[in-house]
């Protein structure tokens, strides 16, 4: 992963929206990044400790680690345009129903997100 790539802009751009108190900006940065670390957990085998009886569960720490799914650039990208679509879809519903307030929130994050683009 290199200096420029989207994750990494992401991660540098959270400190410096906490340090300007920029809670639309902050938030939906944690969020966009809870999104790509949820997209590199692997899903658990058969056998995973989830279906194992309790006696059966491997001890100590690390024992049920397993390494995490590399996400290329094209889907940490693919990640970010999909929030950017989900709140802007999810905007368009809250001018249908007549909440313009929480649609303008959702598209101030839906900008602040696409400006790392």
């Amino acid at each position: 992963m290199t200096d420029s790539s989207l994750r990494e802009r992401l991660r540098k751009a959270l400190p410096t929206a906490m340090k300007a108190r920029d809670r639309v900006a902050t938030s939906v940065l944690r969020a966009t990044l809870a999104a790509i670390d949820n997209a590199e957990a692997v899903a658990p085998a058969d056998g995973s400790p989830g279906s194992l009886a309790i006696e059966q569960v491997p001890i100590g720490a690390g024992a049920t680690e397993v390494a995490r799914r590399a996400l290329t650039e094209h889907e940490v990208e693919q990640i970010v345009r999909a929030e950017v679509a989900e709140r802007e879809t999810a905007a368009d519903e809250y001018d249908r129903v007549g909440h313009p307030d929480r649609a303008e929130q959702l598209r101030t994050e839906a900008r602040a997100l696409a400006a790392h683009l």
